[in-house]
């Protein structure tokens, strides 16, 4: 039987650390010189790298549930340098703008890695990079094209593989090349914010769980159990946006849903390899994501329903029944050995994405508000990043970081309701319908359909 929600299965399963207590809500009005919104990864890796540069600066992070209940406990463990909007960087700033953004998020990798050490954090961190791989003659020239572009932007240790190199790696049925980057770790995403919230703990950062706010502005955050007044308030609440007054229309709040199966026995494994245990994605419009876990499952997610009327998000990570199917149909269409394999748990969350698909950092030095997010699913290591940059920002350092061509962006409001919820729904079918033409056709082109799709979307 599958378990299906219970925020995720990283959560259902976590057995191995302890269970912290819940900590204390806000019980009354309180003052802080930094006061951060949302206990995700972006929120508390922010407070972590103030305290660390500026120990007296007296920091509070607001939590409406508890830290990682949101998609910084429920993604797939992808921590890898992809960063939503580099093209479009390039466009606005030029190509060596763009080309510093990526290198930092190159760096990134290494960041969370050696944080995580250095703080005794063991979130099953395992650095054996990213393979993405194509099915297709569609998804081949996609990829060769893609492989190129990282070319460009500065990663030449990237690698380029056909077909048996591909099985080499990973036994994935219908696989007819792969580009693979070191760039990328799997991790175990609740123990990473568990133990950065312990790192941010014991490091003077005070934090209230339980506690939602309901509205920010200039100087405060306003709760229902009283108002934090601080001269710099940081909105770090991502896929939970759109539920703080006046940001209905900020970010969208798109889902993904996720399935992971039992335990595989050793000859499963030796059947499909992934003994570099590297994550996997594909290059299909309506794209998937997976990891090989440290028990030894798979766990793999894509989009299902992609988005809820006015912005609503799900039931404590619940996903729908037809979401489950196509997500296990996907599996085993992937790995056709493992059919008949039990799925032992489901869930969803939700990820932020902004009208034009660009991730942003920004600090208003008039008003003292600042945000980071719109990761459109890439957040596990760009959290890390906006937070160091929004550490400099409110520390009012001119660095490396606070130059990057994503400070400071700004883009247009998502269009009201309804046309909201028919483009997103438009959108997500056209991509589906694209990958089954491009399958059934083997042509080596991108239909014509994906192209329209990206272009209304924003994407491209």
């Amino acid at each position: 039987m599958t378990i299906n929600g219970g925020i995720s299965f990283w959560y259902a399963t976590d057995h191995t650390t302890p269970r912290t207590p819940p900590r204390a809500p806000l019980t009354a009005h309180a003052t802080a010189d930094v006061v951060i919104v949302g206990g995700g990864y972006t929120g508390l890796w922010t407070a972590y790298y103030l305290k660390r540069a500026a120990p007296d600066l007296r920091v509070t992070v607001l939590e409406q549930k508890f830290c990682g209940y949101g998609a910084s406990g429920r993604n797939g463990g992808w921590l890898y340098n992809g960063i939503a909007g580099r093209d479009r960087y390039a466009a606005l700033h030029g190509h060596p703008a763009a080309r510093r953004l990526q290198q930092a998020m190159n760096d990134t990798v290494t960041e969370v890695v050696d944080v995580a050490a250095k703080e005794g954090i063991d979130a099953d961190i395992h650095r054996g990079g990213v393979l993405e791989v194509a099915r297709t003659p569609a998804q081949l020239s996609r990829l060769k094209a893609f492989h190129a572009a990282e070319l460009a932007f500065g990663e030449t240790d990237r690698e380029l593989y056909d077909a048996a190199a591909t099985q080499g790696r990973i036994a994935i049925a219908d696989a007819v090349g792969s580009s693979w980057s070191p760039h990328g770790a799997r991790v175990h995403p609740l123990k990473l914010v568990k133990g950065l919230a312990a790192a941010c703990e014991r490091l003077g950062v005070v934090i209230h769980e339980s506690t939602p706010v309901t509205e920010i502005s200039a100087g405060k955050a306003v709760t229902p159990y009283g108002t934090v007044r601080a001269p710099h308030v940081l909105r770090c609440t991502e896929g939970f946006t759109a539920a703080l007054k006046g940001q209905r229309r900020a970010w969208l709040p798109m889902n993904s849903s996720m399935i992971v199966t039992a335990p595989l026995p050793a000859d499963a494994w030796d059947r499909l390899g992934w003994s570099d245990r590297e994550v996997l994605g594909d290059m299909a419009h309506a794209y998937m994501y997976a990891q090989r876990t440290a028990d030894d499952r798979i766990a793999i997610g894509g989009r299902g329903v992609p988005y809820r009327f006015g912005s609503r998000t799900d039931n404590d990570g619940r996903t729908q029944p037809a979401t489950i199917e196509a997500l296990t149909a996907l599996l085993f269409s992937f790995f056709p050995q493992l059919t008949g394999t039990e799925i032992t748990h489901a869930w969803s969350g939700v990820l932020g994405v902004p009208r034009d698909w660009c991730a942003t950092v920004t600090l208003d030095r008039t008003t003292g508000l600042g945000w980071a997010g719109g990761y459109v699913g890439s957040g596990v290591a760009t959290a890390n990043l906006a937070a160091r940059t929004l550490r400099d920002l409110v520390l009012g350092d001119a660095t490396e970081l606070t130059t990057l061509p994503w400070v400071g962006h700004r883009v247009r409001r998502w269009e009201p309701e309804p046309l909201r919820w028919l483009g997103v729904q438009a959108l997500y079918a056209a991509y589906r319908e694209a990958d089954r033409r491009e399958s059934a056709s083997h042509s080596p082109v991108t239909t014509p359909l994906a192209r329209l799709a990206d272009r209304i979307s924003g994407r491209h």
